[in-house]
């Protein structure tokens, strides 16, 4: 398996090569309608044939829902909460990191669905969580997640707002390091994952497509938005923490035009940045 066999360095190493035969891209507004005028001209594949592994795949993690969760809609949600925004949000993510993003990193065609207890999440060094308030992790489950970073997977969470799901969070990283020493912090703007690719120059609260249209950017009282990370002892990010923010829908609703740009384009730079960083640190 990747992780288990040591070939992340061999990983690292060929991220390290694409990020020296970057193209030029566009950052601007303009550049990011154009984008999203085409695809939606064209039409957003699915793109489900094809190899699934590249030097990156999107993993979206399936978890266990709380039966708490289905006081927000959830219940019968093809399992749970760990489904939000499948599966758009995954193929229109990786259609932007591989068509408007311009990096010549080899993007797996197709995204895989993977969870927590299965050994192929060892074969991939990023997985996506999202809604992480309604992660319940048992025992062996936080354990494996422990064992992947260990070995130098990233995890990356988002889509979870305020005081109630925030804790939850945190319970279910004190089950990963029970121990101490791995703490979410907020990142300064000028830490290098903002920059690892396109600059990301503020943080911007990505509402869901409902609120968008509403004018609302936030929700279940998280008025804050938060951009964090947990660093091992080495001082290596490890796990990013997108808090009152949802890059998801962003990713599922570009092909929509009554989704605003100026939520789309902050939700696809910072998702690129953070797979660009954790490829290559």
């Amino acid at each position: 398996m990747f992780l288990k066999q040591h070939r992340y360095k061999a990983l690292v190493s060929l991220a390290l090569l694409a990020l020296t035969l970057l193209t030029t891209v566009g950052q601007s507004p303009d550049d990011f309608q154009n984008f999203r005028q085409r695809r939606r001209n064209e039409g957003l594949p699915n793109d489900q044939t094809g190899a699934s592994f590249g030097e990156y795949t999107f993993v979206r993690t399936i978890y266990d829902s709380p039966a708490r969760a289905y006081g927000y809609g959830y219940y019968g949600r093809r399992g749970g909460t760990w489904s939000t925004d499948y599966p758009n949000a995954d193929n229109n993510f990786i259609v932007g990191l591989r068509e408007w993003a311009g990096t010549n990193l080899k993007i797996a065609p197709r995204p895989e669905q993977i969870p927590i207890m299965d050994d192929r999440i060892f074969d991939y060094p990023i997985i996506y969580f999202v809604e992480p308030g309604f992660l319940e992790l048992s025992d062996e489950q936080a354990a494996r997640l422990r064992e992947y970073v260990a070995r130098g997977g990233f995890m990356f969470f988002d889509d979870f707002w305020g005081v109630y799901e925030w804790e939850n969070l945190e319970t279910q990283l004190k089950k990963i390091w029970p121990e101490g020493g791995y703490t979410p912090k907020d990142l300064p703007l000028s830490h290098p994952i903002f920059h690892s690719y396109l600059d990301v120059e503020e943080v911007v609260q990505v509402p869901n497509i409902y609120n968008a249209q509403r004018g609302v950017t936030s929700e279940k009282g998280g008025i804050v938005p938060h951009y964090m990370g947990v660093e091992d002892p080495h001082s290596r990010i490890v796990t990013f923490i997108s808090f009152n923010c949802d890059l998801g829908d962003a990713w599922e609703w570009i092909n929509d035009p009554s989704y605003p740009v100026k939520y789309g384009l902050p939700a696809y730079k910072l998702g690129i940045n953070v797979v660009i960083y954790a490829m290559s640190h």
